[in-house]
């Protein structure tokens, strides 16, 4: 029996059309955007500013955890799934949660997770 695969995107809904995806969660009005900040603009959620900021967000966690959950459910079944976090510009939020969503369920799974940025290293988006 093959594993089922886990893959997991990030993405800005100011790009482009959001990648087709088994569970979508829109972050755009959850939590802070760290975009707000000046000092964390040009920053990406590839940088420690930036997972400190979206960590530290209220409830942030909590939200994770039942997105984990949501995912394990799923993969239990033995079927593939998808998953894509989505922020305004995919630089910020969804780059970490994305990583994040990783982090918390590679140890379980004990194998490859395919993660992806799709917008990671498009221009910031001017509001």
């Amino acid at each position: 029996m093959t594993k089922p695969q886990l893959t997991i995107t990030s993405f800005g809904y100011g790009h482009d059309t959001p990648p087709t995806a088994r569970i979508t969660v829109d972050v755009r009005d959850w939590f802070r955007d760290p975009h707000i900040s000046p000092e964390l603009r040009k920053l990406t959620g590839k940088d420690e500013a930036v997972i400190e900021k979206v960590l530290n967000t209220e409830n942030v966690m909590i939200f994770l955890l039942g997105v984990e959950q949501s995912v394990r459910a799923v993969l239990e079944t033995g079927r593939d799934v998808s998953v894509a976090f989505g922020c305004v510009g995919g630089r910020h939020r969804s780059v970490v949660l994305a990583d994040t969503l990783n982090e918390m369920l590679l140890p379980w799974l004990r194998w490859s997770i395919k993660v992806s940025h799709r917008d990671l290293d498009k221009d910031v988006l001017t509001r």
